[in-house]
């Protein structure tokens, strides 16, 4: 067996975006692959068929991720520019989405239609007509129906504003996405018999989600109006797709988050909501049934405390999938328990059933007459196509067979320990590979974002890296994070507390029962709300040797207002704003510590991370240097929040070379 490589995940193929056809004889899903040459990732769409349990290439341009399929289940549809002319329009400034239809029975891909729009979703409502949503800035016009005098005027004024930026909203800018101000994800109905676009809602709605009915005469959107700044409150809608109307259907005094909607019947939805009144923006969303004439809402699941998505971190996924759909009178959902996600479903009664029960991460799925195939990591595979065959499952595909039968791989071991009376906290430990009996080793230990995600005994890529290295690598799942209820994940007013002395006697408990791990040998690492945790660690205790902070945050007081979501994330999560409570903004910030730092620190940032921007790096960076404490930052430009799961490949060789190393120089003798 070969050691696993630090590179090797270019090799892995990433699988989403599954979707049934309309007869339920195929599906199409995507898989990509990192191209080291092109510093991108190849997307092809692939088919299989369903009866003859086969599987095959469909496109081949290697940039085929979203797609459709048209109503007779013969062919799909998806977003492209393949054409030379058209690539240099975009390059131009020209907005462009172009289509192509493509036949799962073989041949070339042509032309199906083009909007000078940048089509962000679509939705076949018949023969010629399709819903599609597309961002819309009222600071750049429409160059649909200009003379070409003034597309030219526009497009040189276009390329001259590129050295500025105005912002008038907040958020201003999105992680990702870059500045997003003014920015309107609009419906738009595009007829391709008459090549005829019209927007269907205003230049103030961002519209978040889109449903339509069976019949596909209307839509419920989930969206919010508004001017200045965006609230965490959102609002339902409904669309007559034939008279081209928008109806508010939920109270202007509702207070909620509406996180999905479907039509259950023509004349009822089902709605997984968070009301924020108990346990605030992280609070789990419950099922509402909501009337599509009158908009009254009825609680459905009162007692129902699950998290309903899948919260399992892995490094090894690229692109996602529809997380709620509607099949014979369910809804189906996800659904985050303990450390493993499940597929379940709920009746228009409030009646939940979970249909999946083996543990590890259910990624993507697709439902058609009650048959279920879905995408999973499953204990040391990573991602591979399976059917549910009523009370198991099989696997259908083998794109990544290959890593457990050509690697050396370790296998998370998992113990449950309780941290304080009546908490039990999940970890698990990962020893070297190679491990000889009566040596001592160096560990890392890792902690996650979110905070309220999870860690499972899926593959990660990194930890598998180090394990192979020579390292214990240890984790777990403190007190903030996801998959035991609403009161385990709720720590408002608490960061840097009960999470941190979780994560603390999860150490002691790793060390008592694995003596070959070297005490004196100890790192410590984690991004997002672990890079804060890495931040407050160092601050508070010197028991690790070596630390690398990841696009953490530093400063409560600057975070708040720099990020993405920090205007609402803060007050809701800290407890307080710098006018309310100065003091306790500060207490919770790991600034506030850097002058009882000793530990050596490397910081990983993006300088387009969103979410929590550079500027937390470089003040704790230069606070630990200020104070002669031996520290390296490295920033990546050009790459944002995601950088360790979906950067691209060479950026992301480089941070694990970065971590890797530093560890290297501080824990191995």
């Amino acid at each position: 067996m070969e050691k696993l490589k630090l590179d090797d995940f270019t090799r892995y193929h990433f699988l989403s975006g599954i979707e049934f056809s309309p007869d339920g004889e195929h599906v199409c899903f995507a898989a990509h692959r990192a191209n080291l040459d092109k510093n991108n990732y190849d997307s092809n769409l692939w088919i299989y068929n369903v009866k003859t349990d086969r599987y095959f290439q469909l496109t081949a341009f290697d940039q085929e991720r979203g797609f459709i399929w048209l109503d007779d289940g013969e062919h799909i549809l998806f977003p492209g520019i393949r054409k030379s002319q058209d690539k240099d329009k975009q390059a131009g400034g020209e907005v462009l989405t172009v289509f192509y239809k493509i036949s799962i029975h073989g041949g070339e891909a042509r032309e199906a239609f083009r909007l000078p729009l940048p089509v962000k979703s679509i939705r076949q409502v018949d023969s010629t007509r399709f819903l599609v949503t597309a961002t819309y800035n009222p600071n750049r016009p429409d160059l649909d129906g200009m003379s070409e005098a003034d597309k030219a005027a526009e497009l040189k004024r276009r390329k001259e504003e590129k050295d500025y930026e105005v912002v008038e909203e907040i958020p201003f800018w999105s992680n990702g996405e870059g500045f997003v101000s003014k920015n309107r994800n609009r419906v738009y109905l595009y007829d391709s018999a008459s090549r005829q676009y019209e927007a269907l809602t205003n230049d103030k709605l961002q519209v978040y989600s889109l449903q339509l009915n069976e019949a596909r005469t209307k839509a419920v959107l989930i969206g919010q109006e508004y001017t200045g700044r965006m609230e965490r409150q959102n609002t339902l809608y409904i669309l007559d797709i034939d008279e081209k109307s928008l109806r508010r259907l939920t109270p202007e005094d509702e207070k909620i988050t509406y996180n999905a909607a479907q039509f259950i019947r023509e004349d009822k939805l089902i709605c997984l909501a968070n009301e924020m009144e108990r346990h605030g923006i992280n609070e789990n969303a419950r099922f509402h049934i909501v009337d599509v004439k009158s908009g009254q809402r009825q609680l459905l699941t009162p007692d129902f405390e699950q998290s309903t998505w899948n919260s399992v971190g892995s490094d090894c996924r690229f692109g996602g999938g529809q997380p709620v759909r509607v099949d014979n009178g369910y809804l189906y959902f996800m659904t985050t328990e303990d450390f493993s996600s499940y597929i379940n479903r709920i009746d228009i009664d409030g009646k939940i059933e979970r249909i999946t029960s083996a543990t590890g991460s259910v990624d993507s799925y697709a439902i058609h007459d009650g048959e279920i195939l879905f995408i999973a990591l499953r204990g040391l595979k990573l991602q591979e196509l399976y059917r549910f065959t009523g009370s198991d499952e099989e696997q259908i595909t083998r794109f990544n067979d290959w890593v457990a039968s050509e690697k050396s791989l370790s296998e998370p071991k998992h113990f449950s320990f309780e941290s304080s009376p009546g908490v039990m906290i999940d970890g698990w430990v990962m020893e070297p590979v190679d491990k000889e009996e009566g040596r001592k080793y160096p560990a890392i230990l890792n902690i996650h974002g979110g905070p309220k995600t999870v860690y499972g005994d899926v593959f990660y890529h990194e930890m598998q890296y180090w394990a192979n290295a020579g390292y214990y690598v240890f984790f777990c799942n403190p007190r903030g994070g996801d998959g035991k209820g609403n009161e385990f994940a709720d720590i408002r007013g608490k960061y840097g507390t009960i999470d941190y002395d979780d994560i603390m006697r999860f150490t002691d408990e790793v060390l008592k029962r694995y003596p070959d791990i070297d005490a004196e040998r100890l790192g410590v690492t984690g991004g997002s709300y672990g890079g804060f945790m890495t931040n407050w660690i160092i601050g508070h205790t010197d028991r690790f040797r070596a630390a690398a902070s990841q696009r953490s945050i530093s400063n409560w007081v600057s975070f708040g207002f720099v990020s993405d979501i920090g205007y609402f994330f803060e007050p809701d999560q800290v407890g307080a704003t710098p006018w309310e409570d100065i003091d306790k903004v500060w207490e919770h910030s790991p600034l506030k510590y850097a002058d009882k730092v000793k530990t050596p620190t490397l910081f990983i940032h993006s300088d387009e991370d969103y979410r929590c921007w550079v500027p937390e790096a470089i003040q704790m960076f230069t606070a630990l240097k200020f104070h002669g404490v031996e520290s390296r930052l490295c920033m990546f430009r050009g790459e944002n929040h995601e950088l360790s799961r979906s950067g691209k490949p060479k950026p992301r060789i480089r941070r694990l070379e970065e971590i890797t190393q530093w560890f290297d120089r501080y824990l191995m003798e």
